[in-house]
């Protein structure tokens, strides 16, 4: 989606910095907690044999961006996004009555430390509760289609983004413990845990063109283009278990699924754009998902 108007959006929402020093992912220590807690976009296991260290270096902040090189540079585009949802969010919370709180946002490159151990950027977005942060390296949106076969675009990434943020608001609405994120299966509560956030992810894509922002009075977005709609469909639609598994050489395993299919990820983000509510995103109602 294309951010309009004249103004500019505050840096320091998104913090920068990571680690250029060697990675390697290891089964154990701190990369086995990274794989149990932390909800990967892509699904990739960062288990294996070996150690893991990462290695930060530069920290900082994006800078302020001006809203047209929201639309055209990533990390303003990220920050952007980020005010975005956090407007959207805080409204939709206080209406359901539960109380909102920001998640922190950084943007890596190649590795990082968080508050669920140390991370590379192989193992895609995430959200890890523990520090309640979204981890990105923007690098990622030209994996989604040289590596899944997704489509980039503008909505493609804020998809991404707007997925990991309903990651947040999962764990601030205690979804998180209750939900066995333990298992894995076509029905299992990793799944419904996913398909959830893409859910609310097409909620805040629904309301975008309508939210405004405070500071320029307008909305942020302009209206989603039926290629921009395409563009993001193509992305659930690339990291969907079945997907992932067929790109890898393998058969589709249902009983390994731990995000769900690429129809299913499609159909909880198009179910959140047309219906808006958190009500129709209760994947853990749904019989069949």
């Amino acid at each position: 989606m294309t951010f309009q108007g004249d103004g500019s959006f505050d840096g320091g929402r998104v913090s920068t910095g990571g680690g250029r020093g060697k990675v390697v992912a290891g089964g154990g220590g701190a990369v086995g907690l990274v794989v149990v807690l932390v909800y990967l976009f892509t699904g990739v296991d960062l288990g294996g044999g070996g150690t893991s260290s990462a290695h930060e270096q530069s920290s900082g902040t994006v800078g302020e961006c001006t809203i047209e090189q929201a639309n055209t540079d990533r990390q303003c585009r990220l920050s952007a996004t980020a005010y975005a949802l956090d407007t959207y969010w805080e409204s939709t919370l206080d209406a359901a009555g539960a109380e909102f709180s920001q998640p922190a946002i950084k943007s890596f490159t190649q590795a990082v430390s968080t508050g669920c151990g140390d991370a590379t950027s192989a193992s895609g977005p995430f959200y890890c509760p523990p520090d309640a942060t979204i981890y990105l390296d923007v690098s990622f949106y030209d994996e989604l289609e040289s590596q899944f076969g997704g489509e980039d675009g503008p909505l493609a990434e804020e998809y991404i983004t707007a997925h990991e943020y309903g990651h947040h608001i999962q764990n601030i609405t205690g979804v998180m413990d209750k939900a066995d994120r333990g298992g894995t299966g076509a029905e299992s509560d990793s799944v419904r845990v996913e398909l959830q956030a893409d859910c609310y992810a097409g909620m805040w894509a629904g309301d975008a063109a309508s939210t405004i922002n405070p500071e320029t009075k307008e909305p942020y977005l302009k209206p989603i283009t039926a290629d921009q709609l395409k563009n993001a469909l193509g992305a659930a639609a690339a990291v969907g278990d079945d997907h992932i598994q067929e790109q890898s050489g393998g058969s589709v395993n249902p009983d390994t699924w731990t995000h769900g299919s690429s129809e299913e990820r499609q159909r909880w983000f198009t179910r959140g754009y047309e219906k808006g509510t958190l009500e129709a995103c209760d994947t853990f109602a749904a019989d069949k998902l």
